[in-house]
C-alpha cells in the first residue's frame, strides 16, 4: 500500500541507501516545493494552506479556514450566497496579504462547485482579481475528483480503492489502482444542496437514485477500500471515535468497518446534536451539515460495500501539491522522507539514523517491509527531540509520534513508533499517561517496540561518525543469546551507562548477553 517502488531507483542508490533510496529534499526540483501556498474556495469553506518542510510529506506551515457558506441557498436563487460572498472575499484578501508576507512563490487558487455553477460566479472571480490580484481558477467536477484522489496518493503512494470527497455542494468519486487515478464521477450530493430539498422522503429518494447512478458510472465494483475526504466525513469519524471511546483522536488514517459506520450513523440520528457537537469539538456550521452527510454515507456504504473505510485528511489542496511533484518524488515513501527531513533539521548528528538502522536490524531479521519502514522512521527520529527537558523527553517523543502530521502511518503504527521512541529515552513505560493508547497494539508488538527503543538507546551511546558503524549486534532467538561485537575504535565508548543499556536490551529480549571487542578475549555479562 505504501512505500517506494524499487524500479524507480538507480542501482547505486539501492546499494548505498537500501530500499528507501537517497534523500531528495536537497534536490533543486524539490527545494522549489518547500513552501507552496494554496487557496481552496469551496461551497462551504474558504481555506489557505501553506505547505512547508519535506516536500513529499509536507508540514502545514500555515492553515486557516473560514466557513463562508458561498453555496448556501443556491438551489433557490442560482446565485452565490450574498453574505457568504462578502465573507469569502474578505478571507481571500486576508490570505493574499498573509502570503505576501511569507517567503514563498505565487499562490494557487481554485474554486469548486459553488463558483462554477452560480450565475454570478464569473462576476465573483472578476471581483477577486480586481480586489486582490489573484486569479481564481474554476475546476470542474472531474478535475476536482482527480485532485482529491491525488491528495490521497500524497499520503498513500500505490493506493487502490475508491476515493469519495464530499464538499458543500457536490460529491466526487475517483477510482485508484496501483497509485493511479482512473474513473471519476461527480454528483450534486453536497449537504448544502441536500438541505434545500425540504421533503425528507424526496431527499432520501434523490440520494438513493444519485448514488445508484454513480455506482453504474464507476463500474459497479464492490469490496474496495473506501477513502473518505472532506469535512463532513471527518466530523462523522470524530463522532465514531467519541462513541467508541477511541483513545487517539488523530483523524488521518482512522479506520472504520462498514458495520461500525452504520452503528455510528444510527448513534448520530438518536443523539442531541448540540450535545454531540460540544463533546466532539465540531463547529456549529459543520454540525448542521452532518445529518445530511449521514444519509449519503449510509447509501454509499450500502451500494459500494467497501471492505473497510479510511479517513484521509489529505484532499484537493494536497492533490495540487502532488501535481507539482516530479514522478521520482511522488513514488517516495512520505513517512521516510519526512523523518529524514526532521533528522537533517534537528538531530545533533544528522546521518546517524541510517547507521543506527543497520545497527538494530539484526534484532528484526524476519520482519516485514512495512515494519522495516517504522524501524527506519524511529531511527531517523531518535535524536530530533534532544532539546526537550530530559525529564520529559520520553513523553515529548511519544506525543510527537502519535499526533504529528505524518503520512503513511496507521494508528497502530503511530503507537509502535511512539513506544519505540519512548524507550529510546526511558527504560520503563509503566504508569505512563499514554497507557490507554498502548492498547492499540497487542502485547507482542508492544514488546517488539520496546526492544527497538532499547536498542536505539544503546546505539545512541556508541556514536563514532554519522556513517561509521560502531559494531554489530548478533541475536539468536533459538539459543537465546545476544552478542555485541564492538570495533576496537568504539571500545572506549562502552562505559558503565552503555553497559547498563546493553543489559536492559538483553533483558527485554529475554536473552543472555555478552560483549566482545574485535581482537580481544570474550567477556561474559553477569
Amino acid at each position: 500500500m505504501t512505500g517506494p517502488r524499487a524500479s524507480s531507483q538507480k542501482p547505486d542508490d539501492i546499494a548505498e541507501w537500501g530500499p528507501f533510496g537517497r534523500p531528495l529534499f536537497d534536490d533543486p526540483k524539490t527545494k522549489r516545493l518547500l513552501r507552496v501556498g494554496v487557496i481552496d474556495v469551496g461551497s462551504n469553506s474558504v481555506r489557505l494552506v501553506v505547505f512547508d518542510g519535506a516536500a513529499r510529506s509536507p508540514a502545514y506551515f500555515y492553515n486557516e479556514k473560514i466557513m463562508a457558506g458561498l453555496g448556501a441557498g443556491m438551489a433557490e436563487t442560482g446565485r452565490l450566497n450574498p453574505q457568504g460572498r462578502v465573507r469569502a472575499l474578505s478571507a481571500i484578501r486576508r490570505f493574499v496579504a498573509l502570503a505576501n508576507g511569507l517567503d514563498m512563490g505565487p499562490l494557487t487558487a481554485v474554486a469548486t462547485a459553488a463558483v462554477r455553477e452560480a450565475e454570478d460566479g464569473p462576476e465573483f472571480r472578476a471581483e477577486v482579481l480586481r480586489e486582490t490580484g489573484l486569479r481564481l481558477w474554476v475546476i470542474d467536477g472531474q478535475e476536482e475528483a482527480r485532485l482529491s484522489a491525488q491528495g490521497v496518493l500524497l499520503g498513500w503512494p500505490g493506493s487502490y480503492g475508491l476515493v469519495c470527497d464530499i464538499g458543500g455542494s457536490s460529491l466526487e468519486m475517483a477510482d485508484l489502482s496501483e497509485g493511479r487515478v482512473g474513473r471519476r464521477v461527480t454528483s450534486a450530493l453536497g449537504p448544502l444542496k441536500l438541505r434545500e430539498i425540504s421533503s425528507k422522503k424526496h431527499r432520501r429518494a434523490y440520494i438513493k437514485d444519485t448514488v445508484a447512478e454513480s455506482f453504474v458510472k464507476m463500474g459497479e465494483e464492490t469490496g474496495k477500500r473506501l477513502f473518505l475526504v472532506g469535512g463532513s466525513w471527518r466530523a462523522i469519524a470524530r463522532i465514531d471515535m467519541e462513541r467508541r471511546g477511541y483513545p487517539l483522536t488523530v483523524l488521518h488514517e482512522y479506520r472504520m468497518t462498514p458495520g461500525r459506520v452504520i452503528k455510528t450513523l444510527k448513534y448520530i440520528e438518536q443523539s442531541d446534536l448540540q450535545d454531540l457537537r460540544s463533546r466532539c469539538g465540531i463547529s456549529d456550521s459543520r454540525m448542521s451539515l452532518v445529518p445530511y452527510a449521514v444519509h449519503v454515507l449510509r447509501e454509499v456504504v450500502a451500494k459500494f460495500k467497501p471492505k473497510d473505510i479510511a479517513i484521509s485528511s489529505y484532499g484537493i489542496r494536497e492533490g495540487m501539491l502532488y501535481e507539482q511533484m516530479p514522478q521520482e518524488l511522488r513514488e517516495r515513501d512520505p513517512l521516510i522522507e519526512a523523518c529524514r527531513f526532521a533528522e537533517a533539521k534537528d538531530a545533533r548528528l544528522p546521518g546517524f539514523g541510517r547507521t543506527l538502522y543497520h545497527f538494530v536490524m539484526p534484532l528484526f531479521g524476519r520482519t516485514t517491509f512495512q515494519r522495516k519502514r517504522i524501524i527506519r522512521a524511529a531511527c531517523l527520529l531518535h535524536d530530533v527531540s534532544w532539546r526537550a527537558h530530559p525529564d520529559y523527553r520520553h513523553e515529548v517523543v511519544f506525543d510527537n509520534a502519535t499526533r504529528a502530521n505524518l503520512g503513511g502511518l496507521k494508528h497502530s503504527e503511530r503507537v509502535y513508533l511512539g513506544i519505540a521512541l519512548l524507550h529510546r529515552y526511558s527504560n520503563k513505560r509503566e504508569g505512563s499517561r499514554f497507557a490507554p493508547l498502548f492498547s492499540l497494539l497487542d502485547p507482542r508488538e508492544q514488546q517488539q517496540a520496546e526492544v527497538l527503543g532499547k536498542a536505539m538507546r544503546l546505539g545512541a551511546m556508541l556514536w563514532l561518525k554519522a556513517d561509521e558503524q560502531p559494531g554489530k549486534l548478533k541475536y539468536s532467538p533459538k539459543a537465546n543469546t545476544l552478542e555485541l561485537v564492538l570495533k576496537e575504535a568504539a571500545a572506549p565508548l562502552f562505559g558503565e551507562v552503555a553497559e547498563q543499556r546493553f543489559k536492559a536490551l538483553a533483558n527485554a529480549l529475554g536473552a543472555e548477553g555478552s560483549v566482545r571487542i574485535k581482537g580481544a578475549r570474550r567477556k561474559k555479562d553477569d
